[in-house]
């Protein structure tokens, strides 16, 4: 759940009576921009100020609905702003240029001397990088009139919650619809058998903030954030052992082509796998952890000493506190409040968006629900189109994806054509000695309908928002491959591998 900053009382009595009673300082009135009462209540209530919250909660303010964000962390911007997305890729992209220097500028040419990792200082990056964007919502939030209500917030009733304020005391706050955005958390480790302590067996948010490069790191689950984490801690020294459950690394709607090759170029950068594999028990003795597997068909125990273990086995909707069954909002066995397709939960005007429901935990995701179930709340109409979503790991090379993988599409039986084009034949690649991955092109046999579009390769990340609107618009590849793309640039291998796709590439 999310948290916010007091905004005052616009009558004040209230508000002042309630301050005396917790001993508040009465100058902190001065931090406020004004609570509705229940006879003035706000249109929106958002409870949550993560991606998908604070995007839902600027928005209605932009269509002129009275507003509210409610967030209990201190700062806005949620797990991905503070624990997530932001700092990993800070420490993503240093780590990378650390790395570089130490094992890549010679054949460029540039001679360097006396490459020292200075972590601390990498640390205090990725933080400063956090606090200037959580500011820089809080300043969204003041231009749009967005008031900021820092605490946790609970359901007294369905139009009414009840906040327990950070600097102490508590407010209330009536609004004609809420919507819920507060996220999700790390899982735990099934059935109890690790205890994340967050020095040695650590979740994301304690790999994100570790004082020294460990030894040697095993890594359980070979998803995005195990591979991030991974592959930083990799560059910066540490010997890395990534153990994954299932046959293939990348987790949930990644191609296996495409998957078995980022293995590969993984491999070749350091990092050791054990596909197949479950995770037993991590124990600490002596300042070691012993890590316990076996075959995940059952068979011959094995062990892995470590450093650190991170856990990364996944995260869950995040619902505590919130109070949901007194006012009967509905949560389906996995713990997810259950929605309907314009987000409305079984209670009447209390909608719900991100993690904590359905579909993928994404940043994005939450925040193209953010805006749509405020468009509903508006005017009844609001689009997110599932289908067109893409997905992003940020390890070098990148890799990225949206739409139909290859093996949906076998078990669905439809018939389909292959477009790929190597980023080897990419001039700017080459250009760059960057040149490790390939586009691929997914497209309807019949129709040259794009059906999924997998890059694994320099720039992914970006060069896939391109094939996100190629779906939004239902684009053919032989669109793609009309579209003059500019030269020389990495995503000529775009249109390449569209030209492969629909017809035959040029450069290959």
């Amino acid at each position: 759940m999310l948290q916010l900053q007091r905004i005052a009382h616009r009558n004040a009595p209230r508000t002042l009576k309630r301050l005396s009673q917790t001993g508040a300082h009465l100058g902190s009135l001065n931090a406020y921009q004004g609570y509705a009462t229940s006879s003035d209540p706000y249109d929106v209530v958002v409870i949550g100020g993560g991606p998908g919250g604070y995007v839902a909660a600027i928005k209605a303010a932009q269509l002129g609905l009275k507003t509210a964000c409610i967030e209990k962390r201190g700062s806005l911007g949620g797990t991905c702003l503070n624990v997530g997305c932001i700092p990993s890729k800070a420490m993503l992209n240093n780590s990378h240029l650390y790395h570089q220097a130490k094992h890549d500028f010679k054949k460029r040419g540039i001679d360097v001397a006396g490459v020292e990792l200075n972590l601390p200082q990498m640390l205090k990056a990725k933080n400063d990088a956090v606090t200037g964007l959580t500011k820089g919502i809080e300043f969204l939030f003041k231009n749009n009139k967005v008031d900021y209500i820092k605490g946790a917030g609970s359901f007294i009733s369905p139009t009414k919650i009840g906040v327990q304020l950070l600097e102490g005391g508590e407010t209330e706050v009536e609004a004609k619809n809420i919507i819920i955005a507060t996220g999700s958390e790390v899982a735990p480790f099934p059935g109890g058998a690790i205890q994340i302590d967050e020095k040695q067996i650590v979740s994301s948010t304690g790999a994100l903030d570790l004082q020294e490069v460990p030894g040697k790191m095993v890594v359980i689950g070979g998803g995005i954030i195990g591979l991030e984490m991974g592959s930083v801690w990799s560059r910066l020294g540490a010997e890395v052992t990534v153990v994954e459950f299932l046959g293939a690394i990348g987790g949930a709607g990644i191609d296996e082509e495409v998957a078995k090759s980022f293995q590969k170029l993984l491999t070749k950068q350091g990092m050791k796998f054990k596909l197949n594999t479950k995770v037993l028990s991590a124990e600490k003795e002596n300042g070691k952890i012993t890590v316990k597997t076996e075959s995940a068909k059952g068979g011959k125990e094995e062990t892995f000493d470590a450093d650190v273990v991170l856990v990364a086995v996944g995260r869950r909707p995040y619902v505590e506190g919130l109070n949901l069954e007194a006012i009967g909002v509905e949560i389906d066995n996995k713990g997810r409040i259950v929605i309907d397709d314009q987000f409305n939960t079984s209670v009447k005007n209390i909608k719900c968006i991100g993690d904590v429901t359905f579909g993928p935990m994404l940043a994005h995701k939450a925040e193209e629900e953010g805006i749509a179930a405020v468009e509903y709340v508006k005017s009844g109409h609001g689009h997110v189109n599932y289908a067109a979503i893409p997905s992003v790991v940020y390890t070098h090379p990148e890799v990225a994806w949206v739409g139909k993988t290859e093996q949906e599409l076998k078990a669905a039986d439809v018939k389909y054509n292959i477009g790929k084009f190597p980023f080897s034949a990419n001039s700017r690649a080459k250009t760059n000695l960057d040149t490790d991955g390939f586009v691929k092109f997914i497209t309807e046999k019949e129709t040259d309908r794009i059906l999924g579009v997998h890059i694994i390769g320099p720039n992914a990340g970006e060069m896939i928002s391109e094939a996100v609107v190629a779906l939004e618009y239902g684009a053919s590849s032989e669109d793609i491959a009309r579209t003059c793309h500019a030269h020389p640039t990495l995503s000529e291998a775009f249109k390449e591998a569209a030209m492969a796709a629909s017809a035959k590439p040029i450069h290959m």
